[in-house]
């Protein structure tokens, strides 16, 4: 029998007509759409569905956007009969892998990832900062890159997505100079992010301080599958420390790779993104070929998903 985990995706995966298929089609779908509207407006739905792309590019609507987009996938791969063994979520995402452990209510995730996005925005001024993924180095060598490129202003490995593709923040002289570093030292490939902050570096710290008043005013439970957090790449349960967890996250480098890889040594072979995009099912099977993994963001690719675990299950 299978082993299933849910993965969903973090900022990037944004495109405009996300949701909109499933959102017409399937009910589960509609009522958490419906439900983010009723707490958000309806701007948020109209942003989603018909744009404009720069409107959705605000990281303030970004972020809630790809939440319920993501679990409106997760509503109906639900209702379908899928039952995830455990989640995980690529920052942002990791939010929306809470809602689906039962950890946070969507109603508060909401306003929370919306608050969030204006926090991590504004800790930046527009064009000062920036993010780099750079493709065919090892973590050592970047790390050492950065090291290096430190004397230009703050710089520093923000996300280990898998084999061979590490993302580099901070400030925009010095993810610059990382660039350069890194092509000299015979990277495959580096390329500049389009992001509007550079996420996940010790640029983010001032968020810490706020994001933790607004986490104090909500209620977490205790989640009711196994949740693997970005900054540790293990499990948590207990919501003080998810909290602590998700606090760290804003400036902390997101460890994805080890997260699979805890996932994989927990005997986890398959693997279902729900949501926009298809990153995180790329990222997974560079990490091991063998598992299955798919993305699910509209009719079409939740029909194939289904039918090929049926076939895989009969």
């Amino acid at each position: 029998m299978s082993k299933i985990a849910f993965i969903f995706p973090g900022q990037g995966a944004q495109y405009v007509g996300m949701g909109k298929d499933i959102y017409q089609r399937h009910p589960a779908a509609a009522d958490l759409l419906d439900q983010a509207a009723e707490v958000l407006g309806d701007g948020l739905l109209r942003i989603m569905f018909s744009g404009p792309a720069e409107e959705l590019q605000k990281t303030e609507y970004t972020q809630p956007a790809i939440l319920a987009a993501s679990l409106a996938a997760f509503r109906v791969l639900e209702q379908a009969g899928l039952r995830a063994g455990a989640v995980a979520g690529l920052s942002l995402g990791e939010y929306s892998a809470l809602v689906a452990a039962g950890s946070l209510a969507f109603t508060d995730a909401l306003p929370l990832v919306q608050k969030r996005g204006r926090l991590m925005q504004e800790a930046v001024p527009l064009g000062q900062g920036s993010m780099a993924a750079i493709m065919g180095l090892g973590r050592e060598e970047i790390e050492r890159i950065c090291r290096e490129a430190s004397s230009r202003g703050v710089v520093s490995p923000s996300n280990y997505n898998c084999p061979g593709q590490i993302v580099v923040s901070g400030r925009a002289e010095a993810v610059e100079r990382a660039a350069a570093l890194a092509r000299a030292a015979g990277a495959k490939k580096v390329v500049q992010l389009k992001v509007s902050a550079p996420f996940h570096c010790a640029l983010m710290a001032p968020v810490e301080a706020m994001l933790e008043r607004e986490l104090a005013q909500l209620d977490l439970h205790p989640p009711s599958i196994p949740v693997v957090l970005n900054v540790t790449a293990a499990v948590q349960t207990d919501p003080s420390e998810i909290k602590a967890s998700l606090v760290k996250q804003v400036s902390s480098p997101i460890l994805w790779e080890q997260s699979m890889r805890t996932l994989l040594d927990k005997g986890f072979d398959t693997f279902i993104e729900p949501g926009p995009g298809k990153v995180l099912t790329r990222f997974i099977k560079q990490i091991d070929a063998t598992v299955y993994a798919a993305g699910v963001e509209d009719c079409d690719t939740l029909e194939a998903v289904l039918g090929e675990l049926k076939g895989a299950r009969t």
